[in-house]
């Protein structure tokens, strides 16, 4: 494959942008700097742009700790997205399988695989999302069941799918369910008289947040964790 093609499919440029990348003397295969775009590169070369190894591989899937304020979307007007805190080449062709609120922190998964992260939130598969949850009240000894029975949120015409919730102390209980409705957690909390005070995704399936992860860190899925949500 010539060098320019390459650039053009692993960097998201035109032809003409990838000669102006390699005239920048940015670009090394095998440790030398190339400035030709028609420099034939094998499978085996080790090409890098600006010292990051750039490569042709397969779907990319990404785990974040996502931080408080930040939005789940490539562009906003007000407030720094999860983008922003991604240093990855072509990061706009990622996407979000199950977006969190602003204030809500935890697993956040990214990805360009369409069919993967379908399976996440198309609401047929029934992939399950365990919160932690902390709230302004105490839990009233019936929450449990309401939500194992299902609730009725406003705006909505049917009640939520059952629910766990596994109570930590009066304020504070671990929330898994199997839908991704808009603020579903909150307001489930809310159809019960209560109010989240702070959310934090703990899983997604059978996939947990890396502890080893500091708010607005990510690392890339192992092969056995994409597996998880297959």
């Amino acid at each position: 494959m010539r060098l320019d093609k390459f650039l053009c499919e692993t960097l998201g440029v035109t032809r003409t942008q990838a000669s102006r990348v390699l005239k920048s003397e940015s670009v090394t295969v095998d440790g030398n700097v190339i400035k030709s775009g028609a420099v034939k590169v094998s499978e085996e070369a080790e090409i890098e742009f600006e010292g990051r190894l750039l490569t042709l591989s397969g779907p990319r899937y990404f785990m974040m700790h996502k931080p408080a304020g930040v939005v789940c979307s490539h562009e906003d007007a007000f407030n720094p997205t999860v983008f922003v805190l991604l240093d990855e080449v072509n990061g706009e062709k990622l996407h979000i399988a199950g977006r969190l609120d602003a204030d809500t922190t935890g697993l956040l998964l990214l990805t360009d695989d369409g069919q993967w992260s379908h399976r996440i939130t198309s609401p047929k598969h029934q992939c399950t999302k365990t919160y932690r949850v902390w709230l302004a009240d105490p839990i009233a000894a019936d929450t449990a069941s309401q939500f194992e029975q299902g609730v009725m949120l406003r705006g909505e015409k049917q009640v939520t799918l059952p629910a766990k919730l596994e109570q930590v102390d009066d304020y504070e209980a671990l929330l898994t369910i199997h839908e991704g409705k808009y603020h579903q957690v909150k307001r489930m909390f809310a159809a019960v008289g209560n109010k989240v005070e702070a959310l934090h995704r703990e899983s997604v399936g059978a996939l947990e947040l890396d502890e080893t992860l500091e708010p607005g860190e990510y690392r890339p899925l192992t092969d056995e964790e994409i597996a998880l949500l297959r």
